[in-house]
Order: C-alpha cells, then sequence, then structure tokens
C-alpha cells in the first residue's frame, strides 16, 4: 500500500501557561490553581495530533523566539512532526495563558510575539513537494504579515492541486478582523473547520440561529464545511446542505484547551488516508475526547 502524502501545517507555535483554578477567581488576592507550562498553538497542536493518528509525514511551518526554539523543536520532534521553525530575532515565542475553571471551559490570554510575524519570505516552494495536503491555522490571518503570507501558501497549493483546508481559530479575532474579509482571505480553500460560534459569525447569523443553518449557508462558499460542538459532536456540510451529524466520544473532561485543534488534526489525519467526511469526522471526535483528559492541548 502506498504511503499517503505529507500533510503540511502552516500555523503557530507557543508557549501555553495553563492555569486549573477549582474555585472562581479571586480579584485581588490568591486563588489556588494548577499551574503547567506546556507547548502548544493551535498549528501546532493540529500537526501534533495529525502524526498521532495518522500515518502520513506531517510538516509544520511556524515562527518562535530565539529563547525557546530548541525546547519547541525537540517537542515537535518527539510527537512525530517535522518542523521548519523560523526563529525571531526581535520577538519571543507566543505566549497563551489559558485559565481552566471547574467546568473544563478555558478562557485565554494571547501574546502572539513571534507567531503572527511569519511572512512571504519564510515561505520556500519545497514545502509542498510530496504534500497531499495543506492547512492553515486561522490565526495567520490576523495580522498583515502572516495573513499575507497564508494568502501565498494558499495561491502556491491551489497551483500544485494541492487541498486546502482553514480552522478560522479564534470568534474574538474573527470579529476584530471581519467576517467577509477572512472569507475572503480564505477564498480558495476546499475545506472549514470552525466551532459554532465561529461558524454562526462568519455566516453573519445570529447567535440563538442554529448553527446547521449557519455550516449550510457556509458551504455554499467552502464545499466543506465541518463545524465543532465539543460535547455535542461534529456536523459536516455540503454544497448547502448538512450532510452527516457525528456524536462525539464520551470523555470525562480536564482541560478543553486544544480539543478543536487534536480535532482537526484526527481530521485530516483520516482524510488523508482516505476517509470521507463524516468518517473523518469520527476520528476528529475520537482525538478530541482524548485531548479532553489531559492538561494541555498536545497528544
Amino acid at each position: 500500500m502506498t504511503a499517503p502524502g505529507a500533510l503540511l501545517v502552516v500555523g503557530d507555535v507557543v508557549t501555553d501557561v495553563v492555569a486549573i483554578h477549582p474555585e472562581p477567581l479571586a480579584p485581588a488576592t490568591d486563588t489556588t490553581a494548577r499551574i503547567r507550562t506546556l507547548p502548544g498553538g493551535a498549528g501546532a497542536n493540529a500537526a501534533c495530533w495529525a502524526a498521532r493518528t495518522g500515518t502520513a509525514e506531517v510538516r509544520l511551518l511556524a515562527r518562535v523566539g530565539v529563547e525557546s526554539a530548541r525546547w519547541h523543536e525537540r517537542a515537535l520532534v518527539d510527537a512525530g512532526v517535522r518542523p521548519r521553525l523560523v526563529i525571531d530575532s526581535q520577538e519571543p515565542t507566543g505566549t497563551v495563558v489559558a485559565l481552566v475553571g471547574k467546568d473544563a471551559e478555558r478562557t485565554f490570554l494571547t501574546d502572539s510575539g513571534a507567531s503572527l510575524r511569519l511572512c512571504p519570505a519564510d515561505w520556500a516552494p519545497s514545502l509542498l513537494d510530496g504534500a497531499a495536503h495543506l492547512h492553515l491555522s486561522g490565526y495567520l490571518f490576523f495580522a498583515d504579515s502572516s495573513r499575507e503570507l497564508a494568502m501565498v501558501a494558499l495561491r502556491a497549493a491551489r497551483t500544485r492541486g494541492v487541498p486546502v483546508s482553514v480552522d478560522p481559530a479564534s470568534a474574538g479575532f474573527l470579529a476584530a478582523l471581519g467576517p467577509q474579509r477572512f472569507l475572503e482571505s480564505v477564498a480558495g480553500a476546499g475545506v472549514l473547520l470552525p466551532n459554532e460560534d465561529e461558524a454562526r459569525l462568519l455566516a453573519g447569523l445570529p447567535e440563538p440561529t442554529g448553527v446547521a443553518r449557519a455550516a449550510a449557508a457556509l458551504s455554499r462558499r467552502v464545499p466543506l464545511v465541518v463545524v465543532t460542538r465539543g460535547a455535542a459532536g461534529a456536523l459536516i456540510a455540503e454544497d448547502g446542505r448538512i450532510t452527516a451529524e457525528v456524536e462525539a466520544e464520551p470523555a470525562e473532561a480536564v482541560d478543553t484547551t486544544g480539543a478543536g485543534d487534536a480535532f482537526t488534526g484526527g481530521f485530516l489525519a483520516a482524510r488523508l488516508e482516505g476517509a470521507g467526511p463524516a468518517e473523518a469526522a469520527r476520528a476528529g471526535c475520537r482525538a478530541a475526547a482524548l485531548a479532553v483528559t489531559r492538561v494541555g492541548g498536545r497528544p
């Protein structure tokens, strides 16, 4: 059996500081928490989960600071990813503080640092040699230089006939950028992987609107839309209609940081091995269920 082509992920590598606090935050004083410093980043997390759950070669292009470049490179290599890390001499590696409450839901404080300083000069056409799929982290689209890089990569992939997927990444950043501008920037992508909030925002529909309607609307612009819904599983929309609904795998959640990235990695690995959208979404749900049982966003 011929091995599938490589998965190339272009995205972000950050340092996660995860603080799990069973009790509500107490303003102006101490709150007891379990705190861990871990490698993270939506793009890097997805790459690591794809490497764990699939057989394809997984590559990652990202930018990091000098102070933690070796640590991040080693973590990626140990996870089975082939990293191409551009070392930034001006900004440190991005840092995300994840505050995780008793319900395992997380709130992020984000300093993008070097991660969004990726630029077209960091791109090399050879990154696509042997690649069967390109995945772009949505965080790239929220800064001018990294958005330009993402669009260069997307155009290069399209020219070579390599399919492209995009994870919108952040409802907050999407709202600041503007949904229409984001959709224009990702034109030509074949797969969109939003969560419920991102799907509604991108579709221009109010919050009470059913997410199925948002997914169907988005699939008129991007051929395949897979909406992650946490404990409710995932919805798949194609050509303006819902084609499948996949149930989540049961799990005892400890930390939901990176659950969406795990879904993305599992989904893409399965697609590279020939799975259809519904089967791939089930693989994504299995990865996400495993991700929420541990602290941090990596396998």
